[in-house]
């Protein structure tokens, strides 16, 4: 399936934004946000990565994929932590060679492996890893049951998901609706809700966490570390890119504070 302009353009925002994410004044206002400083793109915390390393129970000899693993976060980090090993993937060769260079720099007690793979199309044999791990990787993609079913194609029987999506709350009106479309992440509408996805899939949902709270307290606080960090910021981009990227926030927080957009983490298992 060709991408579409607006999904190309989506791809060269990605790669510039980990190319960014290396920069000093970048990881500051990652760890402020998310605490971590990987340079990556989602809005997982570190509270976040520790729930999924149980959630998924990670371990040494535990077979781990990240689908849209960026420059390593929270990949990286789940294997330093649990000891398991953990295959990356994405498409942005120049994230995936950073989070290899960090891999080697934290010095993992498992193993690491990267390579460059489209999430509709994993190059994997069926029933390859225990545990899969993708953190707002379905809002930015449009074939989001294709990934879906790679996932469950590639999972073992006994493995088990976590996938973190932030959603547009159905049912709204018309101008409620525009507001969270301009405000969501570029593919966060969905014909189907997810749970319906996730059972069309093979997937039972084990767990459900509404994480919009904490989404919403996120944004506030990256609002106001970029803010701190104008200075150092501004130059990667532009004044008027800046400021658009603020009000853009600000929108989205009212967004939030309404319920109109929504983050859950799902955890599911294969279905028999």
């Amino acid at each position: 399936m060709s991408l579409t302009e607006q999904e190309l353009a989506r791809r060269g925002d990605f790669e510039r934004q980990y190319r960014d994410g290396q920069r000093p004044a970048v990881q500051a206002v990652e760890r402020a946000v998310c605490g971590c400083d990987y340079g990556g793109t989602s809005w997982a915390t570190r509270v976040e990565a520790d729930q999924i390393i149980g959630a998924l129970d990670l371990g040494p000899g535990v077979s781990l994929l990240e689908v849209g693993a960026g420059s390593g976060w929270p990949a990286l980090y789940l294997a330093a932590q649990a000891g398991c090993d953990v295959t990356l993937t994405d498409l942005p060769p120049g994230a995936l060679r950073t989070a290899m260079e960090r891999a080697a720099r934290d010095g993992l007690p498992g193993a690491c492996q990267a390579g460059a793979a489209d999430a509709a199309h994993l190059p994997f044999r069926d029933a390859r890893f225990d545990a899969i791990n993708h953190s707002d990787v379905l809002c930015c993609l449009v074939q989001k049951r294709e990934v879906l079913a790679e996932c469950r194609r590639v999972i073992r029987p006994a493995g088990r998901m976590a996938f973190s999506v932030i959603y547009i709350v159905p049912g709204l009106s018309p101008v409620d609706h525009a507001a969270a479309v301009a405000t969501a992440p570029a593919f966060a509408e969905s014909e189907k809700s997810y749970p319906a996805l996730v059972a069309e899939t093979g997937w039972t949902i084990r767990q459900r966490h509404d994480l919009t709270s904490a989404f919403m307290a996120n944004c506030r606080e990256k609002v106001c570390a970029e803010a701190a960090l104008r200075a150092e910021l501004e130059p990667l981009t532009s004044a008027a890119e800046f400021d658009a990227r603020h009000a853009r926030y600000r929108r989205r927080i009212g967004v939030l504070e309404r319920r109109h957009i929504r983050r859950e983490l799902f955890v599911v298992d294969p279905a028999n």
